[in-house]
């Protein structure tokens, strides 16, 4: 009786943020440092003596979006097979439920990855050119069990991108998990290793939506699982081997490039393979990662990318709190100037400046608000939930997660990430379309959709310590709110294109 009492408390949190007043047809949502977390406003009055505006254009059209959300990973699997049943079930409810995140678009590993309890791949046999040794069984324990059951609470269901970090040892030049690459007459192998993994994860009743060739095909410095291509390598990989293995086995996975971060190599990668005629056809688009900086989101690498191929797609398939550990309940943190990562300490002197400690929430926010705008279609965060000490992770690659769990007490934190995530995943849905706004300040950030129901999403971002009073004007109509300072807010407007 207490497990199902608790249960209804929990749904009665979680459903509160779906509540919109019969007679509005504008809902306000807002996360601020103040301690708001996804939270319904009431009408307010202007604040402040200045008000910003911004004017909305539905007429002009740019990307429709495939989707928001995280990916499943063995080491966030495992810590939620580590809790109890009715915490697990929150946790998925949280990310995949509509009450809750209502995540769209995923992504996964093909063999181990850093975030991995140990290094595995699906064939262990020596020279295996026909896969008879072919077994998905590492994941069946905690992976596809956390799939399956994210499946089972999605109202809509969501897409899965599945890449790998590398192939097998034995295929490699270097016969290691760290570098290397991938040895010429083993490519046909590869590609039926491909075929083989979604054929097997299909059995199992799970779709895989897209497959990226190589997760950070130019290298990790060697610290975890990782494969070199080059853009000529991975060209011809796709051209003559992994897109014809698909055709014959009547698979079509969209096939996504690079996956690697979003800077002067990315332009490099795209000018080599998007302008490639007899690759064009085998490829969907191009996969992008944040890690380049802490405070650009590359918009002009972006912009760059799509006047390349403007009929392809970029989607953002990893982005993290990397090189810290997790702050267990201190909300304060995530909305502090405090964070670190990777080239804080490691980056060469001339990338320092790419690299200085940011805001957290901002960096998410921020980082989000600008891909949509410079035509990135999909954004994915990376672990969905980690321990207190950012694991585990056999690399002892510590990072931070929108969830974290202690499993010996049983407590799971949500942190200002999670609510971050969901002004976008929640808000935004598949097959939206973001339309054109202009905006007279560049004290706020913004970004402006149109959902296929008809419905339009205004996100805002204000970084500066003032709240600020924003007019909106769509259709002539006008729509009036104050965001906090420190904050992030979802304007979601029901009824004025109808």
């Amino acid at each position: 009786m207490k497990q199902i009492i608790y249960a209804i408390l929990i749904w009665s949190n979680w459903s509160c943020l779906n509540q919109e007043s019969s007679n509005r047809n504008v809902a306000i949502y807002q996360t601020s440092a103040k301690g708001d977390k996804l939270t319904l406003l009431n009408p307010v009055s202007f604040q402040g003596d200045i008000i910003d505006s911004i004017s909305i254009f539905p007429d002009q059209e740019f990307q429709i979006i495939t989707g928001f959300g995280g990916a499943f990973t063995e080491s966030s699997a495992y810590l939620l097979n580590q809790l109890t049943k009715l915490k697990r079930q929150e946790v998925m409810q949280a990310y995949f439920s509509e009450q809750g995140a209502n995540y769209s678009l995923t992504r996964t590993h093909i063999n181990s990855c850093d975030f991995s309890l140990n290094s595995y791949s699906y064939d262990t046999v020596p020279g295996d050119t026909f896969l008879k040794h072919f077994d998905i069984s590492p994941d069946e324990g905690d992976l596809i069990p956390m799939i399956k059951e994210a499946q089972s609470i999605s109202p809509e269901g969501f897409k899965i991108i599945a890449s790998p970090w590398t192939a097998p040892r034995w295929m490699k030049d270097n016969n290691a998990w760290k570098g290397g690459q991938l040895l010429t007459e083993y490519y046909p192998t590869w590609a039926m290793y491909f075929s083989k993994y979604i054929k097997a994860y299909a059995e199992q009743g799970i779709e895989i939506w897209g497959i990226t060739v190589e997760n950070e095909p130019l290298g990790n410095g060697e610290n975890w699982e990782s494969m070199h291509f080059s853009p000529h390598q991975m060209s011809d990989f796709i051209k003559n081997h992994l897109g014809p293995q698909m055709k014959r086995d009547s698979l079509k996975p969209n096939i996504l490039i690079y996956d690697q971060n979003r800077d002067d190599e990315l332009k490099e990668w795209a000018i080599e393979m998007l302008n490639d005629k007899e690759l064009e056809p085998w490829i969907y688009g191009t996969a992008v990662h944040w890690y380049s900086s802490t405070v650009d989101w590359m918009p002009g690498a972006l912009n760059f990318t799509h006047n390349v191929a403007p009929q392809k797609h970029i989607i953002h398939t990893e982005g993290c709190i990397d090189a810290e550990v997790p702050k267990w309940q201190d909300d304060s943190w995530y909305w502090s100037k405090n964070a670190t990562d990777w080239g804080w300490d490691w980056a060469p002197d001339s990338q320092k400046i790419d690299h200085p400690k940011y805001v957290p929430v901002y960096r998410y926010a921020r980082d989000i608000i600008g891909c949509l705008n410079s035509w990135v279609e999909g954004w994915v965060d990376w672990n969905m939930v980690l321990d207190e000490k950012g694991g585990p992770n056999w690399a002892k690659n510590w990072c931070i997660a929108p969830v974290i769990v202690n499993t010996e007490k049983d407590e799971v934190y949500y942190t200002p990430l999670y609510y971050t995530l969901s002004h976008f995943s929640k808000f935004i849905r598949p097959k939206a379309k973001r339309i054109g706004y202009t905006i007279n300040t560049n004290e706020l950030m913004a970004t402006t959709i149109r959902n296929k129901d008809g419905s339009i999403v205004v996100v805002l971002l204000n970084q500066s310590e003032i709240p600020k009073s924003v007019h909106i004007d769509l259709n002539g109509e006008s729509i009036e709110t104050t965001i906090s300072e420190k904050a992030i807010q979802s304007v979601v407007i029901h009824g004025i294109l109808d």
